[in-house]
């Protein structure tokens, strides 16, 4: 799946309020743009793709049903 497709997917399953989501769509599109950025610049982004990962901590304990689970 490339990142136009997992957008889509995004936005068909309302995942727009899904954070992980989100993280998974930049993670794709810093992908396919390896060979356009400088070895430097993907590192920066993928540190900061990995802290905003981090971020979301474990919001989702307890929730595992309803999050991860609805529309299934």
């Amino acid at each position: 799946m490339n990142a136009k497709e997992l957008a889509q997917y995004i936005e068909q399953t309302n995942g727009e309020s899904k954070p992980w989501l989100l993280v998974q769509l930049r993670l794709k599109k810093l992908q396919e743009n390896r060979d356009r950025i400088s070895p430097t610049e993907y590192i920066c982004c993928l540190e900061d793709i990995h802290q905003d990962m981090m971020n979301l901590g474990e919001w989702w304990i307890g929730r595992e049903k309803e999050v991860f689970e609805e529309g299934r």
